[in-house]
């Protein structure tokens, strides 16, 4: 799943077609019509679904149709690399501990939109990113792996944005590759 550029998603993608990471990626899902990430997966041959978040009435019936894509794609986890919306309950309960999100700060810290932001007005010397589970509770389920990237002075939120997402491509299919152990003995 994915909201943006796809920097994330081309990451998997790669570590997929080199063998680093033993997995397949059945299907794209975005919610915003002309993100990177589609093009992306075009270029990719990776099938892509769009639902776009402003045609529907509530996150649960968006949930409901993506639910559905899932299922007639044999869907057995899934990675929110980039995307940039809250997921229900619904969701959560139908892929149990199934559920991977990268976030850009080293959680606890910097939870939701703009940690990147956070952190820049924070002040920290460190800040970095975090594959976790996802739960009911936004950026606050059980932590993967993380990298930590420093927090120069000459920082603004591009060059901080490049570095963390930098080190976003090299540990999100770790995370991944750990989680899929675990769920293999399920």
């Amino acid at each position: 799943m994915a909201s943006g550029n796809g920097s994330n998603f081309q990451a998997l993608a790669k570590s997929c077609s080199t063998g680093e990471l033993n997995a397949n990626i059945s299907l794209l899902v975005v919610n915003n019509p002309r993100c990177g990430a589609k093009y992306k997966a075009e270029k990719l041959n990776i099938p892509c679904k769009t639902f776009d978040h402003r045609k529907y009435q509530s996150r649960e019936s968006m949930d409901d149709d993506i639910l559905n894509v899932f299922k007639e794609s044999n869907v057995e986890a899934i990675i929110m690399a980039g995307w940039m919306r809250i997921v229900t309950n619904k969701l959560i309960k139908a892929f149990p501990n199934r559920i991977l999100n990268i976030h850009p700060s080293l959680l606890p810290c910097f939870p939701g939109i703009n940690a990147i932001n956070q952190a820049l007005d924070a002040k920290v010397k460190i800040t970095g990113c975090t594959v976790h589970m996802v739960c009911e509770k936004v950026d606050s389920g059980p932590i993967l792996i993380q990298a930590a990237v420093p927090v120069y002075e000459e920082d603004n939120l591009a060059i901080l944005t490049s570095r963390i997402q930098h080190k976003e491509h090299i540990i999100l299919p770790m995370g991944v590759s750990m989680a899929a152990k675990s769920w293999r003995t399920q």
